[in-house]
């Protein structure tokens, strides 16, 4: 199977998570933890799991953090050569605050990527991987921690022409920046309810619903999920409805790129619609059940 390409964050994520409610100014007793993250590097790893190999673009700074983090990918079997070092800037950290309701806030600190620009993308421009005149023809992860400037880059560079676009939403903040991308046809989109919802400027009950609306908005395919509530993959040839499982939650941050991973592999895989997001489903809830890997 030809190499997958994820493009965008790579951090260091420190998880706080405490062992029961907490409201504002709340001091309360949980555990810390400090792993690699981003939204593509999850993803990255995840599909390291099922056995596929990636190829990271992002830009980490030329401190002992980045440095770290690089040997961890590659001992994690991540192709690594072509990530772009930012020498005067420290690597990338992201902090997340979890309780036992699910998500309170995340912080990130995205100042390397972000100071990277259209630098991230050097690999698939300059025949590296992919050229205007030679596009690479795989697999590429896109996540929405890339500017809107980049996404409209990637929306019209016929280096992009080839290849089949996976465009994970990073937040409901930053979902504006997806838009570039909406009319392209060999993309598919990654997005929950709030992503949507923010995506489109209303307010959705249904994944079904969601999903209807942004392919109106131009979209070729687009799943969206829905918490504990049924998903939606929505695409030119028909649309899917699937039910996650029942589990209960031990943790929340990187289901939905663990669910992005598992879809992609599955597909990769030759399985259908039906069976691929099934299996999506099934990964996130063993995800956020605590019986996935960490």
């Amino acid at each position: 199977m030809e190499n997958i390409v994820c493009v965008g964050a790579a951090v260091w994520d420190f998880t706080g998570r405490a062992l029961c409610r907490m409201r504002p100014g709340s001091d309360v007793t949980g555990r810390i933890e400090r792993r690699p993250g981003g939204v593509a590097l999850n993803v990255a790893i995840s599909l390291s799991r099922f056995g596929i190999r990636s190829i990271m673009l992002t830009s980490m700074g030329g401190d002992s953090d980045g440095a770290e983090l690089l040997g961890k990918c590659r001992g994690m079997g991540l192709l690594m050569d072509y990530v772009h070092i930012t020498e005067r800037l420290s690597t990338d950290r992201c902090l997340v605050m979890e309780d036992v309701e699910g998500m309170i806030a995340i912080l990130a600190d995205l100042s390397s990527l972000e100071a990277a620009g259209d630098r991230v993308l050097h690999p698939l421009l300059n025949g590296t991987l992919g050229s205007p005149e030679l596009p690479y023809s795989g697999i590429v992860v896109f996540d929405g921690n890339l500017s809107e400037g980049l996404m409209a880059r990637v929306a019209v560079d016929p280096s992009f022409s080839a290849a089949d676009l996976r465009v994970v939403c990073a937040s409901p903040g930053k979902a504006e920046r997806l838009k570039a991308l909406l009319p392209a046809p060999n993309a598919t989109f990654y997005v929950n309810l709030e992503e949507a919802s923010a995506l489109c400027d209303r307010r959705f009950t249904s994944s079904r619903e969601a999903a209807r609306a942004i392919r109106e908005r131009g979209a070729a395919r687009v799943l969206v999920t829905n918490g504990r509530r049924p998903a939606t993959d929505s695409g030119p040839q028909a649309t899917v409805v699937a039910t996650p499982p029942e589990v209960d939650i031990v943790r929340v941050s990187g289901a939905g790129d663990s669910f992005v991973a598992s879809h992609v592999a599955a597909e990769a895989g030759g399985a259908d619609p039906v069976t691929a997001l099934n299996a999506a489903l099934r990964a996130a809830a063993d995800h956020v059940s605590g019986t996935a890997s960490a």
